[in-house]
């Protein structure tokens, strides 16, 4: 796919003349010229190297001529594995191109294990995605990441006996992106999981809890909330599963963490977090 100069503005955020000045003084970027009309035309990589050299002078607050260097001396080809799949994906959420898109993790899962493809890869792409790209871009890749972890999750056998966990997203959240992640950490370290995913309300959670009887329930608060809010929708969810613990983690929670504990439940900020949350639940629970 070549595109055009005012498409490769748009994508960067880069104003036209300021490109070729960049092809002036530098050499970079190095369009080819369309056939008739002698348009500048720019490939992918030509349009995700100008990317990174934006990501250089506004992130790391390299000057221009420093950060087209590196860019120029370390082209996408020679990075290593699994960096250069993450730029290419980066790419085709800029440019909207689902057929790279799934191209690109295609071959991550091939070229990685289970544990580096998950924890890895597709996690931090999926932590990074508010910061990368607009809301268009980041709707459309992170649902390919969820899709993909959705995968790995059914594909993972459940260990007899395991302690058992259900998964949820309160209701008004629907960012599980970061619980599908725990999910398949957890189901990965032997636990068997139960996951109801984004936007489950009080209701579901209180049927889902009758029905598989967890050992722990898991909430997921992504979405910020005012401190009444956030009392009510987890004071909701305390009720439906009351017979289990329950454990929340996720940023719209830390900012709560006074009305978590007040009201019973327990923090969490990762798999292992919450597994030594159980282990002293269990520990208590074999006490003579």
């Amino acid at each position: 796919m070549m595109l055009r100069i005012r498409t490769i503005s748009r994508l960067t955020g880069i104003r036209e003349a300021t490109l070729r000045a960049w092809e002036r003084r530098y050499g970079f970027p190095r369009p080819l010229r369309s056939e008739g009309n002698n348009y500048r035309v720019y490939s992918r990589e030509e349009v995700e190297a100008v990317r990174r050299v934006v990501r250089l002078i506004q992130l790391d607050g390299l000057a221009v001529s420093e950060a087209i260097a590196q860019v120029v001396s370390s082209p996408l080809k020679s990075m290593p594995g699994a960096e250069r799949l993450q730029e290419r994906f980066w790419g085709a959420a800029m440019l909207l191109d689902e057929d790279e898109l799934s191209r690109v993790l295609d071959e991550a899962q091939r070229s990685m294990d289970v544990d580096t493809y998950c924890d890895g890869f597709l996690l931090p792409l999926l932590r990074e995605m508010a910061t990368r790209v607009d809301v268009a871009r980041e709707h459309l890749a992170s649902g390919y990441i969820r899709q993909r972890l959705r995968q790995v999750l059914s594909s993972l056998e459940s260990t007899a006996g395991g302690p058992r966990v259900l998964l949820a997203c309160p209701r008004g959240d629907s960012h599980e992106g970061g619980l599908l992640g725990l999910a398949v950490q957890l189901k990965r370290k032997g636990w068997r999981t139960t996951f109801l995913g984004a936007d489950t309300p009080a209701e579901a959670l209180r049927v889902a809890c009758e029905q598989v009887r967890p050992d722990f329930v898991a909430l997921s608060f992504v979405h910020g909330r005012s401190p009444e809010e956030f009392l009510t929708v987890l004071a909701e969810a305390l009720q439906a599963c009351a017979l289990s613990s329950v454990v929340v983690g996720g940023p719209g929670a830390r900012e709560h963490l006074k009305t978590v504990f007040t009201l019973g439940a327990q923090f969490a900020e990762s798999s292992q977090e919450l597994i030594a949350l159980w282990n002293q639940v269990r520990t208590a629970q074999n006490r003579p």
